[in-house]
């Protein structure tokens, strides 16, 4: 097979690795493929929340791991792919000559073992940074069980690194693996690359993110945002992502609901406009409310406290959780446009960062008479008006 009908598989098996992609208002757009045809190109956000087109893919995609939730998991039959850290490179820095690409985003099955694969991963930033003098982005997934030499040598040629969580906590985490050690294998590495990329530390400037899978072990919303606000907190984590799990795809052993959809049907999930099946949309509603209240924890200002959760301990799937936070402290209401501070309007269903920053702006320069001056969309100024005053 010549390089490129390897990355046709490869960025194919690709897809279930989505923490180079971003949860925005539509909570499958982080699902769809770039439009040209190229079935390893993905849109995706920049640290700073621009817009940008990766190359994404594995090195190779014969995992040794027992992932319950992973179709590459050992075990399971489909054709065996690998390229070689040299063709990799090689290939990526002739294309992005030829269309200019925000980056590459590496990852691989676990080839072996932890220790080689890894070297593959950084061998292969190792010829784009010194060989073809590259200075463009570079993400690189950490193999779980990597050791501490090989992340340093990560850092020295990465632009991003990353290390998926997968579940929040040892006793979920045990539901989906045996060969995997959560303490060893997950958290200590996420530690250790946190030390690592602290402010003031060498590599400061290498951005971290990690990625839940939602609803394969029985985990409830509130504890992977409790992880979720600790990471930020405590690992000073750039970024977390959340990866609804595809049903149908794993394991039928799996503790969470299961309902295989017509695997027809799973694979068109990533192909152009997704085709989600009936039975997982309310999955997806969930991976989007998870991405919400992460931005209300990263942007707004809510501490996980104040997330408000139903009884089975879940986020509401009919509400944002601002809207669900809003309701619960309507107290907390009418807030006075002319008077409230920054910390309080974010808090206003509808009113994001930018908005908010209009907001303040306009009332230190020009008077505000009306609602309908601050001059905000239609649909937003409707969902806040119930919340703020003049």
């Amino acid at each position: 097979m010549d390089t490129q009908s390897k990355l046709d598989i490869l960025s194919r098996d690709a897809q279930y690795d989505l923490s180079c992609a971003c949860g925005t208002k539509n909570p499958n757009e982080h699902r769809k493929r770039d439009n040209t045809g190229s079935g390893w190109l993905y849109p995706t956000t920049t640290a700073s929340g621009g817009p940008g087109i990766v190359l994404k893919t594995l090195l190779g995609n014969r995992c040794v791991n027992d992932c319950k939730y992973c179709p590459l998991r050992t075990g399971q039959d489909f054709r065996p792919v690998a390229l070689s850290p040299s063709e990799m490179a090689s290939f990526f820095y002739d294309f992005q000559a030829k269309r200019p690409l925000l980056g590459l985003f590496l990852s691989s099955a676990v080839m072996g073992d932890a220790g080689g694969t890894m070297e593959m991963l950084v061998s292969t930033a190792k010829i784009l940074r010194n060989r073809y003098h590259y200075k463009g982005y570079i993400h690189l997934k950490v193999i779980p069980g990597s050791t501490k030499e090989s992340i340093d040598e990560a850092l020295k040629y990465a632009s991003a690194l990353s290390l998926n969580i997968e579940t929040p906590g040892e006793h979920h985490f045990s539901k989906l693996t045996d060969a995997k050690n959560y303490v060893q294998d997950i958290l200590e590495p996420l530690k250790y690359i946190a030390s690592q990329t602290a402010r003031g530390s060498q590599y400061q400037r290498v951005h971290t993110s990690s990625q839940f899978i939602v609803g394969a072990s029985n985990e409830l919303d509130k504890e992977i945002l409790f992880y979720t606000s600790r990471m930020y907190k405590e690992l000073h984590v750039g970024r977390l992502y959340f990866s609804a799990y595809q049903r149908g795809l794993g394991d039928s052993s799996l503790p969470g609901e299961q309902v295989a959809a017509p695997k027809q049907a799973q694979l068109e999930l990533f192909d152009g406009l997704p085709s989600i099946p009936l039975q997982d949309q309310g999955l997806l509603t969930r991976e989007h409310r998870l991405y919400q209240a992460d931005w209300l924890l990263r942007k707004y200002g809510f501490n996980f406290e104040e997330l408000s959760f139903g009884q089975e301990g879940n986020l509401s799937l009919d509400d944002d959780p601002k809207l669900a936070w809003a309701k619960a402290n309507i107290d907390f209401y009418p807030l006075s446009i002319k008077r409230a501070p920054k910390e309080a309007l974010l808090r206003v269903p509808g009113l994001g960062p930018t908005y908010v920053n209009r907001i303040i702006d306009k009332r230190r320069n020009t008077p505000i008479s009306c609602l309908e001056d601050l001059h905000l969309p239609f649909s937003t100024l409707e969902k806040a008006r119930p919340f703020i005053t003049m």
